[in-house]
């Protein structure tokens, strides 16, 4: 099954890399940009009996390795 893991900065958590991507949009004319946040996108295959064998799964890898649960969130979608 194909998995999908998007990782985000908590809420209150500053994000230097968003605010240098805000800057530089600033910097090319699009002021309109405000309180940009990255966040990473991880797709991975995985061998699980179901989808919600495979979710369970890929949320036990984010919390040892994918995300920083002290800084990070993350969410998780099965694909068809």
């Amino acid at each position: 099954m194909r998995a999908r893991v998007i990782v985000r900065l908590k809420p209150g958590v500053l994000d230097p890399q968003g605010a240098a991507v805000e800057d530089a949009l600033h910097t090319l004319g699009f002021t309109g940009a405000s309180n940009v946040r990255v966040q990473k996108l991880i797709e991975l295959d995985v061998d699980a009996a179901d989808a919600d064998a495979c979710k369970l799964l890929v949320l036990e890898m984010a919390d040892q390795l994918l995300r920083n649960p002290v800084i990070e969130d993350c969410g998780v979608e099965v694909l068809q």
